[in-house]
C-alpha cells in the first residue's frame, strides 16, 4: 500500500537549492563541475590515514565559515552546524525568501537528517579532554554533539518557528528529510520547510569505525577516481562530508510570491528491510516496494520516469542489488540512471539531499548527469547508467533513491512543473 498522505493534497515544490561538497559550494559552482564531470574526491588531508586501508574522502577543501557567521556566533556551532546553517541560508537566497530574526515565522518550518551529527566533533574534544582535562573542553559542547543542532541552529538563524526535526536514519536521512517536508506541506501543518541533510565525519575514529568493517574503496590509485558505481571493480564507497537545503513549498505560496520552481514533489516511500545492518535483503523485496510506492503515491506510472539518480554507493552488493531492483520495478523501460557519488563521495546522512539537489536541477536543466569512471561494466548492473558522459535531453520525472545502515530504504518521486 502507498504511504499515508492526507486528502485533498497540497501542492508540494522545490523553489530553492544549495549544496556544499568536496565538488563545490552553491548551485553554480556545484552545477558547473557536475556537468564539466569534475569529481571531488581526494586524499584525506585532515588526519593521517597510514594506519587504515582507506584513504581517500570529499574534503571540503575551500570551507570559509567566516562567510556566513560572525565570530561571536561561530564560537557555538561545530562544522557540522556550520554547514547546515550554511546551506540552508544559501537555499533561503537562491529562493529568495524573506526570514528575519526579529519577525518570526510560524509557518515555516526545518526538516534535516544526519547519520552521525556532531560526534566527529565530540570525538575531537575528547581528545582535548585526555590531553588538557576539563579546561581543554569546549563550554558548548552539550549544545553541539546532538543531531538537532541542525534544525535547531537553522531556526534560530532564520527565525522558522514551524515544524522542526532532524532525523537519523543513517545514509538514507536526506531523503527522508526531503519527504517528510513534503507531507508536513501536504497535510497542511507548515507552508514552506528548509529541507536538507548536513554531515561531518571526517575525522580519526569515525573515519577508522567505517574503514574496520569493510565498506570503503581502499583504492590506491588517482584519489579522484575512487569512487566507482556500477563498474566492475568498484570497491567500497568514499566517504567525504557536505550538506545540501532545499527550500520546499507549498505550490500556491510559491507561485503567489513569483519564486522559481525547480521541480514537484510528487511522491514519497519508507520502509525498512528487517534483515541484517549491512546487508541488503537478498531478493531485494523492500527495496522494490519502497519504489513502488513512491511511484504510486507520486501517481507516475514506472514507464514515464525518466532519470533515476541511484543510491550506487559503489559496494560490490548494493550496486548490484540496486540494479536488479530497478529491473524488476521498471521492466522493459529502461530509464538512466546515475550514481552521482563519484562526484561529491558519500557524506552519509548528507547524500540523498545533496542527490535531490541533483534531481531537481536535472529537472530543471534538462541535463542527466554520468556515472563517473566507469570502465568495466558489470553483467550484475546491466542497466543504463549513463557511462562518463552526460546527457543533454529533457527530464519529466526523475526518482531518487537512498538506502541506509539497518535496511532502511527511502525514495521520492519529483516531476516537472508543466502548470
Amino acid at each position: 500500500m502507498p504511504p499515508f498522505t492526507s486528502s485533498p493534497r497540497r501542492r508540494v515544490v522545490i523553489t530553492g537549492v544549495a549544496p556544499i561538497t568536496c565538488c563545490g559550494t552553491g548551485k553554480e559552482t556545484f552545477w558547473k563541475n557536475i556537468v564539466a564531470g569534475q569529481g571531488g574526491i581526494s586524499h584525506i588531508s585532515g588526519f593521517d590515514t597510514s594506519g587504515l586501508r582507506a584513504h581517500c574522502g570529499g574534503e571540503i577543501r575551500d570551507w570559509d565559515a567566516s562567510r556566513f557567521f560572525a565570530p561571536h556566533r561561530l564560537k557555538r556551532l561545530d562544522r557540522y552546524a556550520q554547514l547546515s546553517v550554511a546551506s540552508a541560508l544559501l537555499a533561503v537566497e537562491d529562493a529568495r525568501l524573506p526570514f528575519s530574526q526579529d519577525n518570526p515565522q510560524s509557518r515555516v518550518g526545518v526538516s534535516f537528517g544526519t547519520a552521525l551529527g556532531g560526534i566527529a566533533n565530540a570525538e575531537n574534544e575528547h581528545q582535548n579532554f585526555l590531553h588538557q582535562g576539563w579546561r581543554g573542553v569546549h563550554p558548548t559542547l552539550a549544545l553541539q554533539v546532538f543531531g538537532g543542532s541542525a534544525h535547531a541552529n537553522i531556526a534560530i538563524e532564520c527565525g522558522f518557528r514551524g515544524v522542526g526535526t532532524t532525523n537519523s536514519n543513517s545514509c538514507a536521512s536526506g531523503v527522508i528529510s526531503v519527504g517528510e517536508a513534503m507531507r508536513y506541506i501536504r497535510d497542511g501543518m507548515a507552508d514552506v520547510m528548509i529541507a536538507g541533510g548536513a554531515e561531518a565525519p571526517l575525522s580519526p575514529l569515525t573515519f577508522g569505525a567505517f574503514d574496520f568493517i569493510k565498506t570503503m574503496s581502499r583504492w590506491e590509485g588517482d584519489p579522484v577516481r575512487a569512487c566507482r558505481p556500477f563498474d566492475l571493480d568498484r570497491d567500497g564507497f568514499v566517504m567525504g562530508e557536505g550538506a545540501a537545503s532545499l527550500v520546499v513549498e507549498e505550490y500556491e505560496h510559491a507561485i503567489r510570491r513569483g519564486a522559481h520552481i525547480y521541480a514537484e514533489v510528487l511522491g514519497y516511500a519508507l520502509n525498512n528491510e528487517a534483515w541484517h545492518m549491512t546487508t541488503p535483503l537478498p531478493g531485494g523485496e523492500s527495496v522494490v516496494a519502497c519504489m513502488r510506492d513512491a511511484l504510486a503515491d507520486a501517481g507516475v506510472e514506472p514507464d514515464q520516469i525518466d532519470y533515476i539518480n541511484a543510491h550506487a554507493s559503489g559496494t560490490q552488493m548494493n550496486d548490484a542489488n540496486e540494479s536488479a531492483c530497478i529491473k524488476t520495478v521498471f521492466g522493459t523501460h529502461s530509464p538512466a540512471v546515475s550514481g552521482t557519488k563519484a562526484f561529491t563521495a558519500h557524506p552519509l546522512g548528507a547524500t540523498g539531499a545533496i542527490e535531490s539537489v541533483i534531481c531537481a536541477l536535472a529537472l530543471d536543466e534538462g541535463y542527466i548527469p554520468p556515472t563517473l569512471f566507469h570502465t568495466t561494466p558489470d553483467p550484475a548492473c546491466d542497466i543504463d547508467v549513463v557511462p562518463n558522459v552526460g546527457r543533454s535531453t529533457p527530464v519529466r520525472y526523475a526518482m531518487n533513491n537512498a538506502f541506509g545502515f539497518g535496511g532502511i530504504n527511502a525514495v521520492i518521486v519529483l516531476g516537472k512543473v508543466t502548470g
